[in-house]
């Protein structure tokens, strides 16, 4: 089983330890991960804000990238559900104006092969015990992409209710969108900021200590939210809490300081 990761531009950009801690917990669970370098930008901005030609030369180079591996898997529901549910409608627009044949058949290949994380553990490895332990109080945020495009369904919960030591309480308004959506915050930031503040506010109001989801582009609106408030709660990635052991735990950082946690690596490549 050859197994690539695809970490998005927004993780190599601000948060390449949730990368990192994806590859950990993979190897821990015996998977050996690739990170083909040629790998670049879904083209997810690019689509929603309707340059959908310019898009096409993404999902070719998605194609390429990871044409030699028998699974794609992601860190992020709003990338693998661009690559999932657009990708193919990319395809097939180009074959219907005559110019896009390649196009076709190349996201033919990809798209069935492309894993968001929590898919992959449960669908794929069929694990929902990963030996993680996270002695912390946590609330699951299931965004939307993840939620309504992907179908994650009950998966992250899975997953979390089977970590070591943690304590998992149910959000209030958890399926209302959090007000990232993209471009939706530049262009609808008094929504946006609304939006945010309503889930700020539910998630606080669970007493927990860490608001998880899958996508650290609503982790980090809401983390905004979380650290102009103060708020004790903290922001963390679901591949970081999973691939939080006993012998490498995750340490939150202090209170109101907001985004998703930074998993530092050791000499081996665990997460500390």
């Amino acid at each position: 089983m050859r197994v690539a990761l695809f970490v998005t531009c927004v993780n190599d950009t601000l948060y390449p330890r949730t990368g990192r801690a994806v590859v950990a917990l993979l190897s821990r669970l015996g998977v050996q991960v690739d990170f083909p370098l040629q790998q670049t930008c879904c083209g997810q901005a690019h689509y929603n804000t309707g340059y959908r030609h310019l898009t096409e030369p993404f999902a070719r180079g998605y194609a390429e990238a990871f044409a030699d591996y028998d699974y794609v898997v992601s860190p992020s529901g709003s990338c693998a559900a661009m690559i999932r549910d657009n990708y193919p409608r990319l395809g097939q627009r180009a074959r219907a104006e005559g110019r896009g044949e390649d196009l076709a058949r190349a996201v033919a290949e990809a798209v069935p092969k492309t894993y968001e994380l929590t898919e992959f553990l449960v669908d794929v490895l069929g694990v929902t015990d990963v030996g993680a332990y996270f002695p912390h109080t946590v609330t699951y945020h299931p965004t939307c992409h993840g939620l309504r495009m992907l179908g994650l369904g009950d998966r992250p919960r899975r997953l979390l209710e089977a970590v070591d030591g943690l304590e998992l309480v149910d959000l209030p308004g958890a399926e209302e969108c959090c007000g990232f959506g993209g471009t939706f915050a530049v262009k609808n930031d008094a929504v946006s900021a609304a939006m945010g503040a309503d889930k700020v506010r539910n998630a606080e109001s669970t007493g927990a200590e860490v608001l998880c989801a899958a996508d650290n582009s609503c982790l980090m609106h809401i983390g905004g939210v979380l650290s102009r408030k103060s708020s004790p709660t903290r922001p963390v990635h679901i591949a970081e809490i999973l691939a939080s052991t006993r012998e490498s735990p995750l340490t939150l950082p202090a209170a109101g300081a907001g985004g998703p946690v930074p998993v530092t690596t050791g000499p081996e490549g665990a997460p500390r």
